[in-house]
């Protein structure tokens, strides 16, 4: 997998979304973000995901949705269950992915980090697959960007999000993290 000069990963499915705006001058992008989703919560088939993402979604087709009218987010990658590997937004720009958010000193963790949103819950292990791919993800990201950091949305919004959960296993992602230099400082 190869992430290619205008921030798209070649190996990825596009689904341009237009929630996204340009990063403040001279960021540097070092941080990658980990989230979980699914819509409606729990449940793992179709593409109410890829339509929120879009703004596509209709909020009648399920009561669940309501509460989504109107919002506009996006993230850079979403990575389904199977292992099927979606991006949104190029790396270049800044996706709306980790709202009111704080890294060690830095705030408004958007404007200098990559989003990666796992197709998910808080109350299921998420699949081998999505562990490997991850790990082929984060590999490709570091040889394209100077990345230092890795959270979950859960360590840099605490309080409001939960996410990735306390079944996303860390660990699986050390060798990757270890070779490429990465660090989750929490």
């Amino acid at each position: 997998m190869r992430v290619d000069g205008d921030g798209w990963l070649a190996k990825a499915r596009r689904v341009p979304s237009p929630n996204f705006d340009p990063r403040p001058a001279a960021t540097t992008i070092d941080t990658l973000v980990i989230h979980h989703i699914s819509l409606p919560p729990e449940h793992f088939i179709g593409d109410a995901v890829e339509r929120l993402f879009t703004n596509r979604l209709d909020p009648q087709a399920h009561p669940y949705f309501e509460r989504l009218r109107g919002l506009r987010v996006s993230t850079h990658f979403l990575l389904r269950r199977r292992g099927d590997l979606l991006q949104f937004v190029s790396c270049e720009q800044r996706a709306w992915h980790a709202g009111e958010s704080r890294l060690l000193a830095r705030e408004r963790c958007n404007d200098f980090s990559i989003g990666i949103e796992l197709e998910g819950s808080s109350a299921r292990p998420f699949t081998a697959t999505q562990y490997r791919r991850l790990a082929q993800l984060v590999a490709s990201l570091g040889e394209r960007y100077p990345l230092r950091f890795i959270a979950g949305h859960s360590d840099i919004a605490p309080g409001r999000k939960d996410d990735p959960g306390p079944l996303f296993d860390w660990r699986r992602l050390e060798p990757v993290l270890r070779l490429s230099g990465i660090e989750r400082p929490f």
